[in-house]
């Protein structure tokens, strides 16, 4: 697939996997994967395996995220993860206001763009979450609240940074669901989120920047939404979890 920009496909494996588990799931997906270049692929374990998993990974094509971090870079925050942490395991990526973080930690947009700042500040690559529920969704508030979560989430990132940042649409309502927006639903709300970052940004800003779609990516519909012109990949939560379907999404997109 000839796309102007180089998809990413990132698995979210959420609070899944031992570290036992987590390099068994590595090890298929890089025999599995050995060969593709056309995609960025991302595996984003939970905390816990994140070392051994970055070893695993290390001559590999297989790049590695994390799930989340703190805005804060040192100091009393039990419970958080500074960037300087995750560099030490070479991770790369870092997931940002996750529609289950927002809903479950309250993570507002201001904290958000906190995080997203003090990740360009490590020199690493958030992946910016955004999306609207059912019920926002079904009052036809869709672009309001996508436009409220890319204004807030995004806020303070120059033109660079906002270069090397990828935003993952994710509507809540198809997140483990089993539910997927049509091709068109999907194009429609990735189309809306880069005419945002034209206003926000630029012209030439916006054609950059890489918008995955996260919602029930399964490997049967990989293709055809890679396919629309404003999906630059997918954000992949339990598909990713098992080799076969993580690396069949992947092949079924190129």
């Amino acid at each position: 697939m000839n796309k102007e920009r180089k998809l990413i496909i990132a698995g979210n494996w959420k609070m899944n996997k031992t570290v036992a588990e987590a390099l068994d799931l590595v090890r298929g997906l890089k025999i599995e994967l050995a060969n593709i270049k056309e995609v960025d692929m991302v595996v984003c374990p939970p905390y816990t395996a994140l070392s051994e998993v970055s070893k695993a990974v290390l001559d590999s094509n297989l790049r590695l995220g994390a799930q989340n971090m703190s805005e804060n870079s040192v100091g009393a925050f039990t419970g958080e993860i500074a960037a300087t942490m995750l560099k030490e395991f070479s991770v790369r990526y870092v997931i940002l206001g996750h529609s289950e973080r927002r809903q479950y930690q309250k993570e507002s947009n201001e904290l958000i763009s906190k995080k997203a700042q003090a990740v360009h500040a490590a020199s690493l690559k958030p992946i910016v979450c955004v999306g609207e529920t059912l019920a926002e969704r079904e009052a036809g508030q869709m672009q309001a609240v996508l436009e409220t979560q890319v204004r807030g989430s995004l806020a303070g990132l120059t033109r660079e940074q906002m270069c090397e940042t990828v935003v993952a649409y994710e509507p809540v309502w198809a997140i483990g669901t089993g539910k997927t927006a049509t091709t068109a639903q999907a194009q429609e709300a990735h189309a809306f989120i880069r005419s945002l970052l034209v206003k926000l940004f630029d012209e030439a800003t916006a054609r950059r920047v890489r918008i995955q779609y996260g919602g029930s990516v399964k490997p049967s519909n990989a293709r055809e939404l890679m396919s629309q012109p404003d999906v630059d990949g997918a954000l992949v939560g339990g598909a990713a979890l098992e080799v076969r379907s993580f690396a069949d999404i992947i092949k079924n997109s190129i």
